[in-house]
C-alpha cells in the first residue's frame, strides 16, 4: 500500500489509512544499532548500502507503507562550506555570527557529485522496496538549516537568528543555499523518491508576520524550481509548532501534502487544508511509550473522533507529529502500525 492514489481496497468496500513514521529508521530499533555499533552516523549516512539498509530495516519488520531515506538534513552546510561532524551531536566548524562569516563559506565540490551518496542510496532503496510501498526523500527546509547554521541547532529562542533576517545574513545564507538545496532534492528525485519532505522544525518559533514574511517566498521559491524539474514527485511540508493560520497562509500549490504535529487538532487541519492538501501526522510520538492496553485505547480514540466525521479521510496519511523518540519499545511500533492497518479504514 502506497500513500497516495494506490491505497489498499478491502473486501467490504473499504479502504486503509496508510502509515509511517518520521525517524522510523533509527535510534529505538535494534536493527540500526546492531549497524551503528560497528560504524558511525556520517559514514552510515555515506555509505549507499548501509543507507538502504537501515531503511529497509523498519520496512521489514513493522510494514509501514513507506520506506524513508536514512540520512541527515545538515548535509548542504557541509557542502557550503561550513564543515559537519557529529559527536553524537552536529558540529560546525564556525556558525554564521555576522554577515562577514558568509565570505568564509565556498562549495566543497560539485552539487550532483555531493549529493551523489543520496542518490545512490535511493536507487537501491527503489530496486529493492516493494512497488506497492512510497520511497521518501528528505531534506531540511531553508529556515531550519539556516538556525543550525546561525545558533548551531534548532532549539531555543533563535534570537540571532531572527536578528538576521534585518541584517543580510539570511538573505545572504539563502543565496547560496537554495541552488544546493533544490539540488540535493532532485538528486533523491532522480535516484526514484517519489516524494520528497521539506522539513522545518524550528519554524514555529517565528511570529506569523515573520513567517509570512520572510519564510514563505523562499519555500515557494525551492518547491516551485523543484517541481520544475520533477512535477510527477510530490512535495511533503512539515511544519513543527505552527498553527492553523500559519499553514492557511503558505497557499502553495507544488506542495502536496502538510505534515502537523500533535498540538494541532487533526480534525481543523483536514476539514480546512483538506481540499488543498493531503494532511500527515499527527499522534503524540510518546503515546508510543505507554504500555501497549493503554497505547491500543488512545489509538482507538485517536480514530473514534475521525470516523464518521465526514471528513477527507481519503486526504490523510497516518503518522507521528513528531520523530519517534529514542527508547521507544519496539513491540509498540509494531502493535501500532498492525493496529492502524486493521482498524482505520473509511
Amino acid at each position: 500500500m502506497g500513500l497516495f492514489n494506490d491505497r489498499i481496497k478491502n473486501a467490504d468496500g473499504t479502504t486503509q489509512v496508510p502509515v509511517w513514521f518520521m525517524r522510523q529508521a533509527g535510534r529505538y530499533h535494534s536493527h540500526y544499532q546492531n549497524i551503528k555499533k560497528d560504524s558511525d552516523f556520517m559514514s552510515m549516512c555515506k555509505n549507499p548500502k548501509m543507507a538502504c539498509e537501515i531503511t529497509m530495516g523498519p520496512i521489514r519488520d513493522f510494514n509501514f507503507d513507506a520506506a524513508i531515506l536514512f540520512s541527515d538534513l545538515l548535509f548542504p552546510l557541509e557542502q557550503i562550506g561550513l564543515g559537519l561532524t557529529y559527536n553524537p551531536g552536529p558540529i560546525l566548524k564556525f556558525k554564521l555570527e555576522s554577515i562577514a562569516d558568509l565570505k568564509k563559506c565556498k562549495l566543497i565540490e560539485d552539487s550532483n557529485s555531493y549529493y551523489a551518496f543520496q542518490k545512490e542510496a535511493t536507487k537501491l532503496l527503489r530496486a529493492e522496496l516493494p512497488q506497492s510501498k512510497s520511497l521518501l526523500g528528505f531534506v531540511g527546509a531553508p529556515w531550519t538549516l539556516y538556525t543550525y547554521a546561525v545558533e548551531g541547532s534548532h532549539s531555543g529562542n533563535l534570537t540571532s537568528s531572527k536578528k538576521g533576517f534585518y541584517d543580510g545574513r539570511f538573505q545572504g545564507f539563502c543565496e547560496l543555499l537554495l541552488p544546493e538545496l533544490i539540488s540535493e532534492m532532485s538528486q533523491q528525485a532522480i535516484g526514484g523518491a517519489d516524494t520528497v519532505c521539506l522539513f522545518d522544525t524550528a519554524v514555529g518559533e517565528l511570529m506569523l508576520c515573520d513567517f509570512k514574511e520572510f519564510i514563505l517566498p523562499v519555500l515557494r521559491k525551492v518547491t516551485s524550481e523543484f517541481k520544475k524539474l520533477h512535477p510527477t514527485v510530490k512535495i511533503v511540508y512539515y511544519s513543527k509548532l505552527t498553527h492553523l493560520n500559519y499553514l492557511q497562509a503558505i497557499e502553495d500549490k507544488n506542495i502536496d501534502v502538510l505534515g502537523i504535529d500533535w498540538r494541532m487538532s487533526l480534525q481543523d487541519a483536514l476539514k480546512n487544508l483538506g481540499n488543498d492538501y493531503m494532511i500527515q501526522g499527527n499522534i503524540d510520538p510518546s503515546y508510543l511509550h505507554y504500555e501497549w492496553p493503554l497505547l491500543e485505547t488512545k489509538l482507538g480514540q485517536f480514530w473514534g473522533e475521525l470516523q464518521n466525521s465526514n471528513l477527507p479521510l481519503n486526504k490523510w496519511i497516518c503518522g507521528l507529529g513528531h520523530g519517534v523518540l529514542q527508547e521507544t519499545p519496539e513491540s509498540n511500533v509494531k502493535k501500532a502500525v498492525e493496529y492502524i492497518h486493521t482498524n482505520f479504514k473509511y
